[in-house]
């Protein structure tokens, strides 16, 4: 009997709704750890070191549920945008504005110096993602934070146990990585090194619950989780770009797939520096899954970082920032891709689709083989709630069942030029092989 396939579709985004449900109660009840009934310390005062734009986010985060905060920062440009930053984060969450102020002007309190956050509980660090300058940092703060403090690395690719060779107590270090941009993304990492106690997990999953945000505990290794998912989605952008496809039918196709952001426009977003950086981690660990981009580097050195110098691969500097029409883009940007372009590549949307998507599939399955992931739908907490993944369509892993393991390697096939990246992975082949699922 032949199924109505509007029917079809219609039951299966009903369950995928379903398991987004799922997820949300089960990481509701999640406390982080196993075997234990440790109780979490409280944090009553929060400091954050750096006043950029993830910094003054973290900040705001802390303000809304009426938790005083120091920030902190060298650059006093930055130091006196911090406030105004910090009510527009504010202001977004749809806060009154004069509540808005009256939080600020109580509970916010800025510094040039790193050891103003001495006497705060739980110390954020969130300054440029360069390990030397962490390191500075950390050294600074040795003999300065409170007895118990916990201090928390907003790091989104570095490993937790390389920055801790210069922490006072590893045990109560740990990641704490925010989601870009933070207001919209309420799925927080909490990275576990080497030395981190369990009284520091039990204490962080407890604060991020109490603050609104969603915490998935993973495993420590270069990216974590979530930008381990991000960097194929991020890569095969720029990678299609240079292969002649324009930016208006990758973001598009993006875009019709349901994601929140397109690759282009998700790296204007987070930064081109900062996408580079994060990628050089990535690839001193994963050299064989990570294609060396030139268009990156010769977009940051043409000052097109995104949009916090107001243009990148999208201009941000005029009221309309919408994606061009297809086949039109910025002409610096085309000059710059006209100079690294390679042999064009057809592609059908659906092609371009698969690119995006499925090199991601592959990474979630390395992620598990690893176990990287206390449960396979921490997986899917992060891609909804940490990168715009659909919830309509359930989660990635939800969205690969679907499609089933055997249809996955088949439209593998097609990308088989790209290499390693693109290869199937023992997981999903003895999935297609069994008619095994993620769930």
């Amino acid at each position: 009997m032949q199924v109505d396939p509007q029917y079809s579709d219609r039951l299966l985004r009903q369950r995928a709704e379903e398991n987004v449900r799922r997820l949300i109660e089960h990481n509701r009840r999640e406390r982080g750890l196993e075997g234990t009934d440790l109780r979490p310390q409280p944090v009553r005062s929060v400091g954050v070191v750096g006043a950029g734009l993830m910094g003054t986010a973290i900040a705001a985060v802390h303000l809304q549920r009426k938790l005083p905060v120091v920030i902190t920062d060298s650059d006093s440009d930055a130091l006196h945008a911090a406030a105004e930053r910090i009510f527009a984060e504010l202001a977004a969450g749809e806060m009154p504005e004069a509540e808005a102020r009256d939080l600020i002007a109580r509970l916010l309190r800025t510094s040039a110096e790193a050891s103003a956050v001495g006497r705060c509980e739980l110390v954020i660090e969130s300054i440029v993602e360069n390990a030397a300058a962490k390191h500075r940092l950390y050294a600074q703060l040795k003999g300065r934070l409170a007895e118990g403090a916990i201090l928390g690395s907003n790091t989104s690719t570095i490993p937790i146990e390389r920055l801790a060779a210069d922490v006072e107590d590893p045990g109560r270090f740990c990641g704490y990585h925010f989601c870009h941009p933070v207001g919209q993304r309420p799925l927080v990492e909490i990275v576990r090194g080497a030395a981190t106690s369990d009284q520091t997990i039990a204490t962080m999953v407890a604060h991020a619950k109490a603050t609104g945000r969603m915490p998935i505990v993973v495993g420590d290794g270069p990216g974590f989780v979530v930008n381990r998912l991000l960097l194929p989605y991020l890569g095969e952008g720029l990678e299609l770009l240079l292969e002649g496809v324009p930016v208006a039918a990758i973001e598009r196709a993006a875009l019709d797939f349901g994601m929140a952001k397109g690759p282009l426009r998700m790296s204007d977003e987070i930064g081109l520096d900062t996408t580079l950086q994060g990628g050089w981690v990535l690839a001193a660990a994963f050299p064989e899954r990570v294609a060396a981009n030139p268009l990156l580097v010769a977009m940051i050195k043409a000052g097109r970082l995104g949009r916090k110098s107001g243009a990148g691969f999208f201009r941000y500097d005029r009221p309309a920032a919408d994606p061009p029409p297809e086949g039109q883009i910025d002409p610096p940007v085309q000059r710059l891709i006209d100079q690294w372009a390679r042999t064009p590549v057809s592609h059908s949307a659906e092609l371009i689709a698969d690119r995006l998507l499925l090199p991601v599939v592959l990474e979630a399955t390395r992620i598990l083989a690893e176990g990287e992931v206390r449960d396979p739908r921490d997986i899917d907490l992060a891609m909804i709630f940490g990168l715009g993944f659909p919830a309509w369509r359930g989660g990635l892993l939800f969205w690969a069942d679907a499609l089933g393991a055997e249809q996955i390697v088949e439209r593998l096939g097609p990308l088989g030029r790209l290499g390693a990246r693109a290869e199937p992975t023992s997981l999903l082949t003895r999935l297609a092989r069994t008619g095994g699922r993620f769930y």
